[in-house]
């Protein structure tokens, strides 16, 4: 049986395969925007050639296809989502406006607060009122609300999204109107505020329920087609869907809490990272993320990767669990332009996979990173995709020489430069991820991965004064090798009101209310071992934010309970802040539990025996090094364990490459991946 992942990039669509015996292949297909499931089905067919069998025959014996997926976050990003309408409490509808009172670059007078994805004419106030407790105020009124249902009816709206204030604590109200909403409106979608975050903060509830509103209607569409077309080409499996904390679900739960798909494919990265460092021994990492759109960086500390409930993607926020990454707009395609005082700047735009850099002889004709690293020498274009698909290096030439005769420079000054920039804004975003959160990137390792990173991680590694890189085998696909590591996932939280300390009996109530919730439902999808996972969300009394302290090994029996749970707050804040505030009264908000389902992985255990036969490159090229230089070219395929060579070197896979420059070293480890240290 195989286990096949999925993810869906900007660019490329990657595929991984694994069997039982381990053997692992993959695939690339260029991604479809418009229907990324054409694409998904084109790559299956690209896999199943590779690995020798018909799509058919593969789809047949395959028992577990994890996808990861753009399509919530594509829609936020184009502003192509449903027509959106919000039910609220009378008095409250301009709260997805008001936010939290605060800009995001609280000095940037200039910049426009973002746009509500519900505009005001579609915003609806309802008479009902619960108290802060969760009892009634004011009951629900029918008559308000149907002339409300009414209004939603004549304004065209698709889908709806109801948040009534405190529903977090007493759904009753939201269960009324979603009731009759389903009766009067049977072909609206709807989501509810006390199914999508039950938990206390009424600009997030509302806000978090207005994005799964607005990207439900296109996820559950896309993700019922392509189950549709799976079973249709002969697949009896079980499709899951990598969600934005790192664990994967079936369909219809991806399709219910759509908003936590909005990362779903960097979290396939992440999940292959931990792996990777688990593999590896080596528990500090920089995932370095490099595709043709975007580049993803994220950290592993201690063999763990954070999570966040600050999400915001477009302006919007979303208050859902999800693993801390940073997405920053600088990939292969990143567009190289020079503005009206002759700067050069690279990116945010990005030629994507349509048209595509200026090489792939698209109908591109602006200059990208990947057209600059053709005219550098760094990429062949005949062998580009194991010469499958030749790249047009007229096509790269014609186009980075109206940067450079933009800016007055040469060809090659003008590529260099190019690359330079792109270089320098990924270091940033990886300062972002560690300096500015107090980490020293300098005792971390770097993890290259995706099909651009090879040809850039050296520079920025040296850039942040890291010493050490890491590129995996399946580095052009460890975010779809990284899903077949991911475990089913269930979050469950709740919001604890009261006016004093918790006591120890609320804290087991909680827990154990919740813990038979999320293994109920986990249950639902799995018959295997089930992991509980347990945090708290707390603060000091004075403070206005929350922070996750994990409660995983927690004895809920102990005497001291709740002195334990405060005693784990304050070292936390104090990992976080540098300190801690011993006299101040905490305050537990939320519990949060995770049941989780251990999928055992499959594939990266076995090495090869190291070889003693040294390895030959397979040709030279001349390649920009500050100068032109004659660089020896290797096949990542014919390097072994035990291997070793010293830069300057290009090594080439099909999907990916690695350059390495003048007194850099590489050897190869066990599993045959490439260790390189920086001079």
């Amino acid at each position: 049986m195989y286990t096949i992942g999925v993810d869906v990039g900007g660019t490329y669509t990657d595929l991984v395969a694994t069997d039982k015996t381990g053997r692992t292949v993959f695939a690339k297909s260029p991604s479809t925007p418009a229907d990324q499931s054409v694409g998904v089905m084109a790559g299956l067919g690209e896999l199943a050639r590779r690995l020798g069998v018909t799509r058919a025959a593969m789809l047949a014996a395959t028992d577990r296809l994890v996808h990861g997926t753009t399509v919530a976050t594509n829609a936020l990003l184009e502003r192509k989502g449903a027509k959106v309408a919000l039910l609220t409490t009378e008095g409250h509808r301009d709260v997805v406006e008001m936010r939290e009172g605060l800009k995001p670059d609280r000095y940037d007078l200039r910049t426009p607060p973002p746009e509500p994805l519900v505009p005001r004419e579609r915003r609806f106030g309802v008479r009902e009122r619960l108290k802060a407790d969760g009892s009634t105020a004011v009951a629900l009124d029918n008559a308000a609300l149907g002339d409300v249902i009414a209004e939603v009816k004549r304004s065209g709206a698709n889908s709806v999204a109801v948040c009534f204030l405190h529903a977090y604590l007493n759904p009753a109200h939201e269960l009324a109107a979603v009731e009759r909403l389903a009766k009067e409106l049977p072909d609206v979608n709807v989501s509810r505020s006390s199914d999508v975050l039950p938990q206390i903060k009424e600009y997030e509830r509302v806000s978090t329920t207005i994005v799964n509103a607005y990207v439900e209607p296109t996820v559950r569409r896309y993700l019922t087609n392509l189950e549709r077309s799976l079973h249709e080409a002969g697949f009896k499996g079980s499709l899951f869907v990598v969600l934005s904390h790192g664990g994967m679900a079936p369909v219809e739960e991806a399709s219910r809490l759509a908003a936590g798909t909005v990362l779903s494919g960097p979290a396939g990265g992440i999940s292959g990272s931990r792996r990777c460092a688990e593999m590896l021994g080596i528990p500090d990492l920089v995932p370095f993320d490099m595709g043709g759109t975007s580049t993803d960086i994220s950290l592993i500390a201690d063999g763990q990767a954070s999570l966040s409930a600050d999400g915001m993607l477009a302006g919007q926020r979303i208050a859902l669990r999800s693993l801390d990454i940073a997405s920053i707009a600088a990939g292969g395609g990143s567009i190289a332009s020079v503005d009206g005082s002759r700067t050069l700047r690279v990116g945010p735009e990005s030629a994507g996979s349509v048209p595509g850099p200026a090489c792939y002889g698209n109908g591109g004709t602006a200059a990208t990173v990947t057209d600059a690293n053709v005219v550098l020498g760094y990429l062949d274009a005949a062998a580009f995709m194991g010469g499958a698909r030749p790249l047009d290096r007229a096509a790269s030439e014609a186009a980075v020489d109206r940067i450079a005769k933009a800016l007055e420079l040469s060809r090659i000054e003008a590529a260099a430069g190019i690359y330079k920039m792109i270089n320098l804004k990924m270091a940033d975003g990886i300062r972002l991820m560690t300096l500015r959160r107090g980490v020293d990137p300098r005792k971390f390792a770097l993890l290259s991965f995706g099909g651009a990173a090879g040809m850039h991680a050296a520079e920025v590694a040296r850039e942040l004064e890291i010493k050490r890189i890491i590129v995996p085998t399946v580095a052009s696909v460890l975010s779809a090798w990284g899903m077949l590591t991911s475990d089913l996932r269930y979050e469950v939280s709740r919001t604890h009101y009261g006016t004093g300390r918790i006591s120890a009996g609320e804290v087991r109530a909680l827990f154990a209310g919740l813990e038979q919730q999320a293994a109920g439902r986990l249950r639902d999808w799995f018959t295997g071992d089930i992991a509980i996972e347990r945090s708290a969300e707390m603060r000091y009394g004075e403070q206005v934010f929350e922070i996750d302290v994990p409660l995983g090994d927690l004895d809920l029996g102990a005497a001291d309970l709740v002195a334990q749970i405060e005693e784990r707050f304050h070292r936390r804040h104090e990992e976080l802040y540098t300190y801690a505030s011993r006299g101040q009264e905490v305050v537990f908000v939320n519990a949060r539990v995770a049941a989780v389902g251990k999928v055992a992985p499959r594939g990266g255990d076995a090495g090869e025996a190291a070889s003693a036969v040294p390895c030959a490159p397979r040709s030279k090229r001349q390649a920009w090094l500050g100068a032109w230089r004659e660089v020896p070219v290797y096949a990542l395929d014919d390097l072994k364990p035990g291997h070793s060579l010293a830069g300057p070197a290009i090594i080439e896979a099909e999907t990916t490459t690695v350059l390495v420059d003048s007194g850099d070293r590489v050897t190869v480890n066990p599993l045959g991946w490439l260790d390189i240290t920086l001079r």
